[in-house]
């Protein structure tokens, strides 16, 4: 379901002109990412659970250890270029195009990316430094990093005041930053005279910050609180939000229940009808 919708939306921006706009460049950005979040986690779960076979290679789990981190730096930072997006739309409306220009847009996200890859590749390295035993049973549904620091038998103090510190640079701050906008953003929509707009304004943009408090709220719960024996199990369950329930909400709260969206997929639909009945009568 998560690859289905974020592959619906991602084609639908890239075939229709009139979505072809710094929000819906977001939107595409995030899709994308979030298929290649699922893509690297829930498939290796999936067969788990079918096949009942739990061993993962060495190179396999520093794979899935290096996409989950790219993945995760990635989303916090493509959701907050997405709600400067939105403040500037909806509280600087007259400047909106000379803010959030071409340039702008594409610096952003290309940031975002970068930085996600960079990030990844430092934490990768760090890890493959410590020394593991041969077998090792993780106590997680995927290669999480604060699971794996637990196996080494290494001092592993530096890697973990990294991950905190990183906590706080990449997840705490733009969590902030991302509060702040919509603050500003609901209290330019309650100037609007009129109702429907306010009410109208107010759903998208309530429907936004649910998704960017269980992404930003479980994550961030789960890397910042200290480390329990209770606290594995909860872990799972909130990797479990963040990774596959998150992503697959996405598509319906940021772009399905878009009027823009929908016209878009009309759009298409119609074109691939015609074209089909079109070829049909000429085969005839």
């Amino acid at each position: 379901m998560a690859i289905c919708g974020n592959l619906l939306i991602t084609v639908l921006i890239w075939l229709v002109l009139h979505l072809h706009t710094p929000m819906y460049f977001f939107l595409c950005n995030l899709s994308v990412q979030d298929i290649v979040h699922v893509s690297a986690i829930l498939p290796k779960l999936i067969s788990i659970v079918s096949t009942g076979n739990h061993n993962i290679s060495f190179a396999g789990c520093f794979s899935q250890m290096f996409m989950f981190i790219f993945c995760l730096n990635t989303d916090f930072l493509l959701l907050t270029s997405m709600a400067y997006d939105r403040y500037v739309a909806i509280c600087i409306p007259l400047q909106y195009s000379v803010i959030m220009n071409v340039q702008t847009c594409v610096l952003l996200v290309s940031a975002c990316w970068v930085i996600g890859v960079l990030n990844a590749v430092m934490h990768s390295f760090l890890m493959s430094q410590l020394t593991f035993c041969y077998h090792k049973t993780i106590n997680h549904f995927f290669c999480d990093l604060r699971a794996i620091l637990k196996l080494s038998s290494d001092d592993t103090m530096h890697i973990k005041t990294i991950v905190f510190a990183e906590g706080v640079l990449f997840g705490v701050i733009p969590f902030i930053l991302i509060l702040t906008s919509y603050v500003c953003i609901i209290s330019s929509i309650c100037k609007i005279h009129s109702t429907a707009g306010r009410l109208k304004t107010f759903s998208s943009c309530s429907s936004h910050i649910v998704t960017v408090i269980l992404f930003c709220g479980a994550s961030l719960s789960q890397y910042m609180k200290p480390e329990t024996e209770q606290s594995e199990e909860q872990d799972k369950l909130l990797s479990l939000l963040y990774i596959a329930v998150v992503p697959m909400l996405n598509p319906l709260v940021y772009s399905l229940r878009n009027k823009a969206v929908l016209q878009a997929m009309k759009i298409i639909i119609k074109i691939k009808v015609s074209n089909f009945l079109s070829g049909a009568f000429v085969r005839y």
